[in-house]
């Protein structure tokens, strides 16, 4: 919720949550900004209409700001001083301003700030909205620099920080394919051309043999006037190119524009791999990675197991209550698989109607019966509320050692037997296969 930090009594307690802070003195349109922001963020915003209430907000207030929304032009502070003051104090930093032109342009960028949004169209809110979260985002994005010279190292590393990035920096490229390697999480990879070791394109091109774009985006840099260059990384299958002297706003377009790309594949990916009543991965995401994961266990020496979980009795409980009763059983026992089985390694799926699959690599058949007997217990605790009804859930539970021997199919095939021998011996229970 957005309020003013005017009139605050010192006994007040302060939280220490985080929150946005909002510099502007038109309340009509700190309102509307406010408004949108905390609707899009989910976070609480503090709005100050002068730089003396700035003062008062970053001083007596504990909390830490994780982002700032300052006016260019306030009563008190005409030249900027209120974003000299939070980016001193080192919080990133969004200006918006109602007068714009190339001298406000460079007034505003030999500041650290984020960006800059003219208050000239009727898309300003958005676009503020937008950047705000951008921001937000870039700090789970981890971007590694390539260049031999300390100096211009430096420089875009310190850019790409301002903007919220991670930035990892090395000198070289053998240093970054071994960076590369040992941090999966790096997403791209910002690189000179001229380096003593191995230049630009062939930097390139190893990353290519290992990473597709879809998994890691390349960036060529270069210095020099010769048009080629761009050319060259782009053929070594760099996805875009940005001429230095950098300009700080084409920099960070084209940064955010290769960001975005990444996490518009990622969400195509999800689509295509998730189930969309639970969540969970999908029978072709399972059986796609499954072998992948069994044969690394089995490379490490360690056995795997697989199990087939079936809700007890869901045909007759969906006939009895209807089928929205079905699509909450359904999510209620992803829920729980959820919690017990992921993050651990193991590999969960709903594989169709009821039944869910659960690949254990690393445990044998015993190790596997004990996680799932405990998964089953945990479930029936549980139960379901329909028309003022305490419904109670339980499942059943096939096991099937993978033994090296036999395609995964047929591994599924015996855990599908033993989940029909728990069905016959009563529900609610675990068996294993033969």
């Amino acid at each position: 919720m957005a309020y003013r930090a005017t009139g605050r009594r010192q006994s007040e307690p302060i939280s220490e949550e985080l929150k946005i802070l909002l510099v502007e003195d038109s309340r009509t349109y700190a309102l509307a900004l406010s408004r949108r922001l905390e609707a899009e963020l989910r976070l609480p915003i503090v709005v100050c209409q002068s730089l003396n209430e700035l003062h008062e907000v970053v001083t007596e207030d504990r909390a830490s700001f994780t982002l700032a929304v300052v006016d260019l032009n306030l009563p008190d502070a005409p030249r900027g001083e209120a974003i000299d003051f939070t980016v001193q104090r080192r919080i990133p930093t969004i200006v918006h301003t109602a007068s714009f032109d190339i001298e406000t342009r460079n007034r505003i960028m030999e500041r650290d700030v984020i960006d800059y949004v003219p208050k000239d169209s009727a898309f300003t809110l958005e676009t503020v909205v937008t950047t705000a979260r951008r921001a937000l985002s870039n700090r789970q994005t981890r971007i590694l620099v390539v260049d031999d010279t300390a100096a211009t190292r430096k420089l875009l590393s310190h850019m790409l920080k301002v903007q919220q990035y991670q930035v990892v920096e090395v000198e070289s490229g053998e240093e970054a394919l071994s960076l590369i390697q040992d941090n999966p999480d790096i997403r791209l990879v910002v690189s000179d051309y001229y380096m003593p070791d191995m230049d630009g394109y062939e930097l390139t091109r190893r990353i290519r043999r290992q990473f597709a774009s879809d998994r890691l985006r390349v960036i060529g840099v270069s210095s020099s006037s010769d048009r080629m260059v761009s050319v060259g990384f782009l053929k070594a299958g760099a996805n875009d190119f940005i001429s230095m002297p950098f300009i700080p706003e084409e920099l960070q377009c084209r940064i955010a524009s290769n960001v975005e790309t990444l996490e518009q594949i990622e969400q195509l990916q999800s689509l295509a791999s998730r189930d969309s009543l639970t969540g969970l991965f999908n029978r072709r995401h399972f059986f796609a990675n499954a072998d992948r994961l069994v044969e690394e266990a089995r490379a490490k020496g360690r056995a795997s197991a697989m199990a087939i979980l079936d809700i007890d009795d869901f045909k007759r409980l969906n006939d009895s209550h209807g089928h929205d009763f079905g699509d909450q059983a359904l999510a209620k026992v992803a829920r729980y698989l959820a919690q017990s089985v992921e993050g651990n390694g193991h590999l969960l799926a709903r594989i169709g109607g009821e039944e869910f699959a659960i690949l254990f690599p690393g445990l044998n058949a015993k190790e596997a019966l004990r996680l799932s007997d405990h998964i089953r217990l945990d479930i029936s605790h549980e139960t379901l509320l329909v028309d003022d009804q305490q419904v109670t859930l339980t499942v059943s539970i096939g096991v099937a050692e993978i033994d090296g021997q036999g395609s995964l199919d047929q591994h599924l095939v015996a855990a599908d037997r033993a989940l029909y021998v728990a069905k016959r011996e009563g529900r609610n229970c675990v068996r294993v296969a033969a």
